[in-house]
């Protein structure tokens, strides 16, 4: 026997039916929807520099709402909260790792928060220049790393820790090659100077230790005279190798140095033009009027080149220079003291010419 037909069963059907359609429908389009922003949030450029290196330094325990105000407080995260939503579903909050990290631009949030995560850092350029004192030395080397000054100030100036490197506290500075190194902001005091150490060992190769050895000079040596040549000749590099051989002359005949950057570098006070009677008195090992030979230690970080002009001096027989009077930055040599009062007095007047007393 047939069924009886309803219709009332028929339509509660389709609008069973229909209500699964739209649901289907609508989380269809959640999905989509969801899934769209996801890829957005994930993978479209969210770091806009316009051009500008941007750096973030996150330093040892520092907390994850703390670095996620340093990235903020770079304004280059074009969307911060997708940035920080990417950060928690990345579980970043879990490994933050100090360091100093570049925010290249165009890049995602995915791709920023895999570089920190990793603890992918950017490395940076430490350069030395114009470094006369070891608390100047100090200062510089801080300024590569996480580090106080007082650290280094305390490595430089510890007898133990300097002869564990193979120095003394007076020479410690001819560890330091002027040269550009890559590094991490990351490292620590002790490990940069280990660092310095491996590239001094490399910058002294067997031919550089020969020259030193045929000139009778330690290492340190050979760089304490490359300061004082730098000293004297900063403008002119190709003049160096001579003014070395004048020193080299001195040396082999006892004579005293009489070097005017030590003098000033003995008084402590490099606003000096003139070296004048009174600053050749100081009592001071620096002083090489009073002390024949070479200083105990150097008197700035002297560039290669002049370490080169040590080592591959000028052979002639000089034994005295002064500036020359046109103030070109070069000088006038000569064989004995005779010859050199006469360039001497020509240089004194022509200082006391311009009005430079002192």
């Amino acid at each position: 026997m047939s069924k009886p037909y309803r219709p009332e069963a028929k339509a509660k059907a389709l609008r069973r039916r229909n209500r699964l359609g739209a649901l289907t429908a609508i989380l269809g389009l959640l999905f989509v929807s969801f899934s769209y922003y996801f890829y957005q949030v994930f993978y479209t450029p969210n770091v806009e520099t316009k051009g500008r290196p941007t750096y973030v330094l996150i330093r040892k325990g520092q907390s994850y709402k703390a670095v996620m105000d340093s990235i903020d407080a770079t304004g280059v995260i074009v969307d911060r909260l997708s940035f920080r939503f990417v950060a928690k579903l990345m579980k970043y909050n879990q490994l933050v790792k100090p360091g100093r990290y570049e925010l290249k631009d165009g890049y995602t949030n995915r791709q920023l928060v895999t570089d920190l995560r990793a603890g992918r850092q950017s490395p940076l350029k430490l350069t030395f220049q114009n470094i006369r004192l070891r608390a100047e030395l100090a200062r510089k080397l801080s300024t590569a790393i996480d580090t106080r000054p007082g650290q280094f100030d305390s490595l430089l100036s510890s007898p133990a820790y300097t002869k564990s490197l193979g120095f003394d506290t007076t020479n410690i500075m001819t560890m330091f090659i002027p040269n550009t190194y890559e590094l991490y902001w990351n490292s620590s005091a002790d490990n940069l100077m280990q660092r310095m150490k491996k590239e001094y060992e490399k910058f002294w190769s067997p031919a550089r230790d020969a020259k030193a050895k045929a000139l009778n000079l330690t290492r340190a040596q050979v760089s304490t005279l490359a300061s004082i040549v730098e000293a004297e000749q900063q403008q002119h590099a190709d003049e160096r190798p001579r003014v070395a051989g004048v020193y080299l002359n001195r040396l082999k005949r006892n004579m005293k140095l009489q070097a005017d950057p030590t003098v000033v570098f003995a008084n402590n006070d490099f606003t000096i033009k003139r070296v004048l009677n009174v600053h050749l008195q100081k009592d001071s090992p620096y002083n090489t009027y009073k002390y024949a030979g070479l200083p105990p230690g150097p008197i700035n970080l002297p560039s290669i080149a002049s370490i080169d002009a040590v080592l591959n001096p000028e052979q002639h027989e000089y034994l005295y220079f002064c500036a020359k009077e046109d103030f070109s930055g070069y000088h006038a040599f000569a064989r004995n003291e005779q010859e050199h009062l006469v360039n001497a007095r020509r240089y004194q007047a022509a200082l006391s010419r311009a009005g430079i007393m002192k």
